[in-house]
C-alpha cells in the first residue's frame, strides 16, 4: 500500500531534474517529505516549489558538505528514512580521448559520492533499525559499452558496492536497492539512438520502479524489467557469441556513436562543470 510512504523523510541527490525530479514528484504525491539536494540550487528550488518539497544546496563531491547536508535534514526533520543516491554524469568519449579531469569527475560524482552517501546513511539508519538506501546505477553496471568506459566502471562499482552493503546490513532492518535502468530520456541521454531489444525509459518509469521498491523492498531493480532476464540470458552465452549479438544489434555503438554528437554539446559542457569540489582538490 502507498500509505506507508506518507510522512517518510526522503533525500534525493541530483533531484533538480531528470530521474531525481520525477522521483521527487512521485513520492511527494504519496505524502512523503522530500528533500532535494542539487548543485544547481536555482533549478532545485524551482522543482521543489512545484512539488511542495524542500531544496538544499549540495555538491556531492564536497564530502564534508555532503555530511553537513544530511545533518541539516536530520536537524529539520529528526531522521532520514530514505536516501536515494541519484546524482551522476555520463560524458562520452573513447577512453584514450578522455581527459584525466573527466575521469576524476566521474569517479567523484558517480562513485565516491555514492560510497559516502551510503556510508552516512548506514550510520544514521542502523541504530534505528529502519531505513532504505537506493543507489541509482545503470545497466552499464552489468555490461561494457564502448564510448563510456569510465562511466561503465563507476556503475559496475556502484553495483558491487550495493551488493556488499546489502549483505553487511542483513538483518539490520535497513534495506538496499540497486536501480539499473537502460537508456532514460533525460538530458544525460542527449544524442543517443534507440536500442533494438528494448525501448528507452522515461524518468517517470524509473521513478515508478523506485516507488515500487520502497513499497516492497528488493535489491535488483531493472528498468525496463525485461533487462533482468535479458542480462541473465546473454550472461550464459560464450563471450564470442555475446559480442557477436551485441555487434549485430549495434549495441556496441549505442554510446560510442553519440560521443561527438552536436546534440550532446550542451550536456557535455554542463557535466564538465558539475564537480567543483573535485576540481578544487
Amino acid at each position: 500500500m502507498a500509505e506507508h510512504l506518507a510522512g517518510k523523510v526522503v533525500v534525493i541527490t541530483g533531484g533538480g531534474q531528470g530521474i531525481g525530479a520525477a522521483t521527487a514528484s512521485a513520492l511527494s504525491r504519496l505524502g512523503a517529505l522530500v528533500v532535494i539536494g542539487d548543485l544547481d540550487q536555482v533549478r532545485a528550488e524551482k522543482t521543489a516549489g512545484e512539488l511542495g518539497a524542500e531544496a538544499l544546496p549540495l555538491d556531492v563531491t564536497d564530502i564534508r558538505g555532503f555530511t553537513g547536508f544530511l545533518d541539516e535534514v536530520e536537524r529539520r526533520h529528526g531522521r532520514i528514512d530514505v536516501l536515494i543516491n541519484n546524482a551522476g554524469i555520463m560524458p562520452l568519449a573513447a577512453l584514450e580521448e578522455e581527459s584525466d579531469a573527466t575521469t576524476r569527475r566521474q569517479l567523484e560524482i558517480n562513485l565516491h559520492a555514492v560510497i559516502h552517501g551510503t556510508r552516512e546513511a548506514m550510520k544514521r539508519m542502523r541504530p534505528r533499525r529502519s531505513g532504505h538506501i537506493v543507489n541509482v546505477a545503470s545497466f552499464a553496471g552489468k555490461a561494457g559499452f564502448p564510448g563510456a568506459a569510465t562511466y561503465c566502471a563507476t556503475k559496475h562499482a556502484v553495483v558491487g558496492l550495493s551488493e556488499a552493503v546489502h549483505l553487511e546490513l542483513h538483518g539490520s532492518g535497513v534495506h538496499v536497492s540497486c536501480v539499473m535502468p537502460a537508456i532514460v530520456r533525460t538530458e544525460l541521454a542527449s544524442g543517443l539512438g534507440e536500442a533494438k531489444l528494448f525501448k528507452s525509459a522515461s524518468p517517470e518509469n524509473v521513478a515508478d520502479a523506485i516507488v515500487a521498491t520502497l513499497r516492497k523492498p528488493k535489491f535488483d531493480v531493472f528498468v525496463p524489467r525485461s533487462l533482468g532476464p535479458m542480462g541473465k540470458l546473454t550472461g550464459l552465452l560464450p563471450r564470442r557469441a555475446a559480442e557477436l549479438l551485441a555487434r549485430t544489434l549495434k549495441a556496441d555503438q549505442l554510446l560510442a556513436s553519440a560521443a561527438h554528437s552536436p546534440a550532446r554539446a550542451a550536456y557535455e559542457a554542463r557535466a564538465a562543470e558539475s564537480a567543483p569540489g573535485a576540481a578544487a582538490e
